[in-house]
Formats: C-alpha cells, sequence, structure tokens
C-alpha cells in the first residue's frame, strides 16, 4: 500500500470517530483519537518546544502495522497534533514503523527506528533514519543499520544520544539462543554505525538467564552514574513481584564506552502496578531526566477494556521526573502538573469518617498512620498496613481477583487520578504504582479502617489535545 493510500486510510478513521460521550476518556492524560496507541517514541525537547511521539494503528484497536502519531507542547500541559510522522510505506518497514528515538542534529529533529518486516517463516528488521523540517514535513532517508550476524528478526527500539561530539546507540535484541541483550554502536553520524558488542543482556555482567528479549533500553547519565531502563520479556514471575506478563526496569552501572561494557547492579522493577511498559526518557532544557511510559502491558488483557467500544484503547502515564538518591530512582510527577490543581480542601480524621471525595480528576496527598484501605470506583482497592501497600482489582478477562504490592514503610502518597487511570506515588517518589480502571459511572474514593489520615485534595483541569 502507498504512503497516500495509507495516510487517506488515517484520515478517514480520524474523521469516523465516536463523537459521543466518553466516560473513560483521559481529561489530562495523552490517549490516542481513534485506534490503538502503544510505545512513546522520540521524546525530546527542541528550541523550547516538547514533541512525544508514539505508536499507532489509526486503522484499529489492534497492534499491527505501526504508524507513528505526533504530539507537541510548550509546557508538558496543553498539547496539540503535529502532522503524521511515519507510515509504514517502505518495503523496509511494510509490517510497521516500529520503535525508536528523536535527537537534534545541528538543530534539524531527527527520528532513528525500527523498521519491521515479517515473512511466512520469520522477519527480519532494519534502523531507519527520518528527518522532520521546520514545516513539519518528513523526509525518510531509509535504513541505517542492517540485521547484525547472530541475533534473530527481533532487535528493535533504537535510542541514540551524543557523548564527547560522538552519536551512540543502544538497540534491544535477541540472540540465536532466545537470550535477551542489549546492543550498543557508536555512529560519526547518524547514518554511519559500528556495533561495539553487547553491553548488557542474559549472561553477562553477573546475571544468569534473564528473559528471551530484552525490549525499549534507554541509557542515560545521572548523578555520576549511567542508568539503562529495559523491558525484559520472559522474566518468571516472583510471589510479589515481577508480576505483569512483561516487565519494565532498570539497571545502575557505568558504561565503559570504549570496552562497550556496562557493570551493574540488580534489576529493580520502575512500576509495580498493574499498567506500565516501555518508558522512555529524554533531558530537559532545564536539566532534568523526563520520562512517560505507555499505560498498559502487551499481550495481556487489553482488548477486554471497554473503550474499544468508542474505537481507541490505551493512554500514557503523566509525566515523570526521575532522580537517582540512595541508589535507587526516584520517580515525581513533573513539577507542571501542579499548575492543573484547582479547587483544594484540606482533611484529616480517622479513615472511616472521611468523605466520599470526587476523584474523576483529582490528586490527593495523603499522610497516613496505622492500617487502612481505600476504594476507587467501587473497583479498585488500595490496602495499607505494615508491610506496604496491596492494589487489587478484578480481572476483566478472567474475573478472579488480582494484586500488585509494593513493599516497605509507607510514610506519604500521592495519587493522581483521570477517569480511567491511577498512579500512585509512594514516599516522595520511592515507588510508584500505576493502573487503569473502568468505573461505571464518575468514580469516588471511599475510606475504611482506624487509622488517621491526612489528606490534601485538589479537583484538576482538563488538558484537550487540540
Amino acid at each position: 500500500m502507498t504512503e497516500a493510500q495509507l495516510l487517506n486510510r488515517a484520515l478517514q478513521a480520524v474523521m469516523n470517530r465516536h463523537t459521543g460521550e466518553d466516560p473513560h476518556r483521559p481529561a489530562w492524560h495523552l490517549s490516542p483519537q481513534v485506534g490503538l496507541m502503544n510505545d512513546p517514541n522520540g521524546f525530546i525537547q527542541l528550541a523550547g518546544v516538547w514533541h512525544l511521539f508514539y505508536q499507532w494503528n489509526p486503522l484499529a484497536c489492534a497492534h499491527g502495522a505501526k504508524f507513528w502519531g505526533h504530539w507537541r507542547s510548550d509546557n508538558l500541559l496543553d498539547w496539540s497534533h503535529g502532522p503524521l510522522a511515519l507510515a509504514p510505506a517502505e518495503a523496509y518497514e511494510t509490517h510497521g514503523c516500529y520503535s525508536g528515538s528523536a535527537v537534534s542534529d545541528n538543530g534539524t529533529l531527527s527520528l532513528i527506528y525500527t523498521g519491521n518486516v515479517k515473512f511466512k517463516d520469520g522477519r527480519t528488521a532494519w534502523q531507519c533514519l527520518a528527518r522532520i523540517n521546520a514545516a513539519g514535513e518528513v523526509t525518510k532517508a531509509g535504513p541505517v543499520i542492517s540485521l547484525p550476524e547472530g541475533y534473530s528478526g527481533h532487535v528493535r527500539d533504537p535510542k541514540v544520544w551524543r557523548h564527547n561530539d560522538v552519536w551512540y546507540m543502544v538497540l534491544g535484541a535477541q540472540n540465536l539462543a532466545r537470550q535477551g541483550k542489549v546492543l550498543l554502536y557508536r555512529g560519526q553520524t547518524l547514518q554511519e554505525w559500528t556495533l561495539l558488542g553487547e553491553m548488557a543482556g542474559a549472561h553477562l555482567n553477573g546475571l544468569a538467564d534473564f528473559g528471551y528479549m530484552w525490549e525499549c533500553p534507554d541509557l542515560f547519565p545521572l548523578d555520576n552514574k549511567e542508568v539503562l531502563i529495559v523491558c525484559p520479556q520472559g522474566l518468571a514471575a516472583q510471589e510479589k513481584a515481577w508480576l505483569n506478563t512483561y516487565q519494565s526496569g532498570y539497571f545502575i552501572g557505568k558504561l565503559d564506552y570504549e570496552a562497550a561494557s556496562f557493570r551493574h547492579g540488580d534489576f529493580a522493577e520502575l512500576d509495580h502496578g498493574f499498567e506500565f511498559y516501555a518508558p522512555q526518557t529524554t533531558l530537559s532544557d532545564d536539566g532534568r531526566r523526563m520520562l512517560v511510559g505507555w499505560m498498559g502491558v502487551p499481550d495481556e488483557d487489553e482488548f477486554y477494556q471497554p473503550t474499544i467500544s468508542q474505537g481507541w484503547i490505551h493512554t500514557m502515564t503523566c509525566l515523570r521526573e526521575l532522580t537517582l538518591e540512595q541508589g535507587r530512582l526516584r520517580q515525581r510527577p513533573a513539577r507542571e502538573l501542579q499548575q492543573l490543581r484547582q479547587q483544594h480542601a484540606g482533611l484529616q480524621n480517622v479513615a472511616a469518617l472521611l468523605p466520599e471525595l470526587a476523584i474523576g480528576q483529582a490528586e490527593l496527598k495523603i499522610v497516613p498512620t496505622g492500617n487502612w484501605s481505600a476504594c476507587f470506583g467501587n473497583l479498585l482497592w488500595l490496602r495499607c498496613s505494615e508491610e506496604g501497600l496491596q492494589l487489587s482489582r478484578r480481572n476483566r478477562r478472567s474475573g478472579e481477583t488480582e494484586h500488585r504490592y509494593w513493599q516497605g514503610k509507607v510514610m506519604a502518597l500521592e495519587i493522581l487520578c483521570d477517569r480511567s487511570s491511577i498512579e500512585i506515588f509512594i514516599n516522595d517518589g520511592e515507588g510508584v504504582m500505576s493502573a487503569r480502571y473502568f468505573p461505571a459511572g464518575p468514580p469516588t474514593v471511599v475510606w475504611h479502617g482506624e487509622a488517621t489520615l491526612s489528606v490534601d485534595y485538589w479537583q484538576l483541569r482538563s488538558c484537550m489535545v487540540v
């Protein structure tokens, strides 16, 4: 199918989108106009403007040949649609313009992404380059890296950065023994790359078996260390950790650029909730390391979500700031989000005596003492005890109750609510639990227990995408 035909079909899908009342459409999180959205891509601030691209199938609520959609913002709050960035029209990307990153190449916004091609008996992948001019017009330069020898067709998700005036790239990969790896490349230009070797993965740096594929790698410096974010597939669930189908987490270490060696510590989960995957970071103009993730998990229960009847599925997480403190990543809501706050109420009482609060668009800051629980939208239970937090809901596919856990002493919570999602920040960003849920009506929170809670409550304004 030609690019013009693909663009016409995408435009038709947007024009035919549902326009009726949609109680689950987020008020201040990013979501697709139509179809399926997943990984954030090309997250960058360039000349003061934020760009966030995203994996998008505008033609169906299904994983198909992905396009790249495009949002822009001046303030990380209010976003506008940019022109469609990539459509899978070329021979090297016929089964999707898969995930990647964006950089400024002498002031030119440049996209590096995976072109995916499937055959009857396998698949292959190329790492591709495209450039966007000031008018938003995209020129594809085509493949710049072919499939390296010794790896399956599962090589994808390039993240590119500049270090000492040289380009570097990490790639998620699977070798022929079905072991997940991260490959490190170096380039003098964005079109000429040399494979330096495997910098991390299964059977490297003290790891044993550690998954059959590592997706969406992201390497960046923080507080004189390097942090490698990655999404390993194939990790066995533990009793109270690694409970999603695929995991998203990080290693902290030090990269030897010359030896392509990354000595690191243990793997730690980024988010302990039900929905979080494929995060991507960027460095802001004012020096903050910012993160956004997909509030979903592939190959789980996504296609039982009711928004499909409205013609769309999935949202992004809120924007988050990362810091490295006492050897662990902390995630805090981007400080810009405080500008969403409107009416405020301060409450303090025994949990069971606190009033029911509307949480369709709300922020809660809670200082707890003792054991207590709260029910959100009559669907999602949060229980706090000396052991930590338990988040529970009924699985939409099986009907069985499922749980996620954060273990440790809970001293403070910040909970961001947006119609069909909740993000729980624990102890000033020490932990996070993100979840989607789909209340039958305007959601409220109901409190239970004898513990005394201090609660700051704000209603939040909407952020429309125009």
